[in-house]
């Protein structure tokens, strides 16, 4: 089985390579030792885009989701202003 984690200057230099090993597997590219990014194929990035947007609520359930309050709410009492000059 091949490499799945690779240094951003391998990645660099080798990209062809890892953009085949991304076509079978999810590759790991690190920036000074740690996971900086991982590099996918195109058919695992388009299920896990359609994955989302399945899961996503809609515009009409969030509003629906939104708190009722019946209309009321309190008002404060307060003098209304004159409008003659």
């Amino acid at each position: 089985m091949g490499r799945s984690s690779w240094s951003v200057q391998d990645a660099k230099n080798r990209f062809s390579e890892v953009v085949e090993a991304a076509r079978r597997a999810p590759q790991t590219v690190t920036k000074h030792g740690k996971p900086a990014v991982v590099v996918i194929g195109v058919a695992e990035y388009e299920r896990l885009r359609h994955l989302a947007r399945a899961q996503a609520p809609s515009f009409a359930d969030l509003l629906l989701a939104m708190p009722q309050d019946d209309g009321e709410f309190p008002r404060d009492e307060v003098r209304m202003r004159d409008l003659d000059p």
